[in-house]
């Protein structure tokens, strides 16, 4: 069994803050805990926009605080989000957040990531196993 809080993974190589500062994500669950998938607590701030391409991994994600838009950059369809909102990137798909309140999201990943995956100039993760 694994038991970990938000405040034992804050200031650690699992807290881990965008180069632009837009976002900050806790990695709760990793690859190394070889459970099939990761799971982050991400934070994203208010007035921000923010394109991300998973191309490599199938992330879910449930906003529990904030608003915005998503936006589907593969077909220009724009969502409402808010709290409760929950979206799957099940085809790969790229995609913008336009942050108008501070967003607090619960995300899922598979494969799961390492944590030590930077984005890419095209907001893509790239796909690092553990054997790397």
């Amino acid at each position: 069994m694994i038991v970990r809080t938000t405040q034992d993974i804050t200031n650690t190589e699992r807290d881990v803050e965008a180069e632009n500062g837009n976002w900050r994500s806790k990695r709760i669950v990793l690859a190394d805990d070889r459970v099939g998938f990761s799971f982050h607590e991400t934070v994203i701030k208010a007035g921000t926009v923010n394109d991300f391409w998973y191309a490599n991994h199938v992330e879910a994600v449930w906003l529990v605080e904030g608003r915005g838009r998503l936006t589907d950059l593969e077909t220009g369809t724009i969502y409402d989000i808010g709290p409760g909102s929950m979206y799957l990137l099940n085809g790969f798909e790229k995609h913008r957040l336009e942050v108008d309140e501070q967003m607090r999201m619960m995300c899922v990943f598979n494969p799961p990531v390492t944590g030590r995956e930077v984005h890419d100039e095209h907001g893509v993760y790239p796909l690092i196993t553990l054997d790397e």
